[in-house]
């Protein structure tokens, strides 16, 4: 009996909207898509100690917050700066890339019944008598202690970079540029913003959340 048999039409139409698959046929097509789908996404390569270093710049180009640079006028491209990281911690953050994949969509219970709650983060549920709390069969798994990734390269960017707040050009200083990364704030404005890539490209310091169009 596969998980998805206890689930309605509509249920199942969701579920199929979330992954981008069709949803047109009867219950048993709409099932079988739905395993065929999930097979596909159990199934994880190996990763090899020896590859740490693509697997980081595919990281790095997947999560890039548009600081590619360019410039306009003769069309020469500027390679965004890489930090000095050690094997032991290319290694974790590979090992963190692949738990990442494999990791669910934690879902809020009920996210499918409103949409309020499918646009919503992640929520315990705590009722009483919640199916989700309960484990119940097909209902979406819930965050817990065994989802934790690699602690050595917890609350790093994707990159490898230690993120820096930033929101003045003065902020810079106190940076490191072989190990911290610049992310300017969202309240700073365009002016003081490019005085901030300004500096930065002295410095040699990325900024994460850079804007071609300052």
């Amino acid at each position: 009996m596969s998980e998805f048999d206890n689930l309605t039409v509509a249920e199942l139409k969701v579920l199929l909207k979330e992954a981008d698959l069709p949803v047109s046929g009867k219950k048993a097509d709409l099932i079988a898509r739905l395993e065929e789908n999930s097979e596909e996404v159990d199934y994880d390569e190996e990763v090899e100690s020896n590859d740490s270093e693509e697997i980081l710049d595919d990281m790095d180009d997947e999560f890039d917050d548009m600081d590619d640079e360019w410039d306009d006028e003769e069309m020469i491209h500027v390679a965004r700066q890489k930090p000095e990281l050690s094997d032991s911690t290319k290694e974790a953050l590979a090992v963190r890339h692949a738990q990442g994949k494999k990791q669910p969509a934690f879902r809020r219970q009920e996210w499918y019944r409103y949409k309020r709650l499918s646009r919503t983060g992640w929520r315990k549920p705590k009722g009483m008598d919640s199916k989700q709390r309960k484990n119940k069969k097909w209902r979406t798994p819930m965050a817990r202690v065994g989802f934790g990734k690699v602690a050595e390269v917890r609350g790093l960017h994707p990159s490898g970079f230690s993120e820096v707040m930033v929101h003045r050009p003065d902020d810079l200083d106190v940076i490191d540029p072989k190990t911290e990364a610049a992310r300017i704030g969202k309240t700073v404005g365009n002016r003081k913003r490019a005085a901030i890539h300004e500096k930065a490209d002295e410095l040699g310091i990325r900024v994460l959340n850079r804007r071609r169009n300052v």
